[in-house]
């Protein structure tokens, strides 16, 4: 127990230091996510790190074009909008359009909200419509946080609608830990196990599990 507690205590030290030294939120997307925690939803939100790192991701590859699923308040949204800059485009999906007022009024505010398109609906049915328009190929990436037992239907849609080279980026992937206790058989731990083995047996794409936040997975199509 005392070696337990010694390691819990370095790393927490040393969780504060990479904070200390790494942490580029900006002080609206701060604001942002504090609302969102202050109503008790924190968890419906990425971490700080791993927004700034999918942002850093998105700059890299220099895209202009990108899907989300599952917009909440616009934390993550906010992120991915500035990293793609001016004349950049994000296609929003969500299902409320109360929480998503929240996140219009944010990305107004930022000056990003010209860059984000928001269709309220069935996510699986905007997919499907941007397939059908002839979209195959035409996004640089893709971040899917949303229903977990559809994980897998988001997933194949996104692969078909990123370009070679694209990036797709899931949230949750680990589950609160969940995935690895095999006493948890609920509907959304075996969605996400699914989801990960899914991916593991893919040879469509370059994979890489991140233990950030609540896992983030990231999957280059090959």
């Amino acid at each position: 127990m005392a070696d337990e507690a010694e390691s819990a205590a370095v790393d927490a030290r040393l969780r504060a230091y990479i904070d200390g030294i790494g942490d580029r939120e900006p002080a609206h997307l701060a604001a942002n996510r504090g609302v969102t925690a202050a109503s008790g939803a924190a968890q419906l939100q990425v971490s700080p790190r791993q927004g700034q790192l999918m942002a850093l991701l998105v700059a890299l590859a220099e895209a202009r074009r990108g899907i989300e699923l599952g917009v909440y308040a616009g934390y993550s949204t906010l992120w991915l909008a500035e990293a793609i800059g001016p004349g950049g485009r994000i296609l929003a999906c969500d299902r409320d359009p109360d929480i998503t007022a929240r996140a219009r009024a944010d990305w107004a505010a930022a000056g990003v909200a010209e860059r984000i398109e928001l269709r309220l609906g069935d996510a699986l049915a905007t997919l499907d419509a941007e397939v059908a328009a002839g979209m195959l190929g035409a996004y640089d990436f893709a971040f899917i946080d949303a229903d977990k037992s559809r994980y897998i239907d988001y997933y194949e849609r996104c692969l078909a609608l990123v370009r070679s080279g694209g990036l797709i980026m899931a949230d949750n992937t680990l589950w609160y830990t969940r995935v690895a206790d095999p006493a948890c058989d609920d509907r959304e731990t075996e969605a996400i196990r699914a989801f990960n083995r899914h991916l593991a047996d893919d040879e469509r794409i370059d994979l890489s599990v991140l233990v950030l936040g609540d896992g983030l997975t990231l999957a280059r199509k090959r």
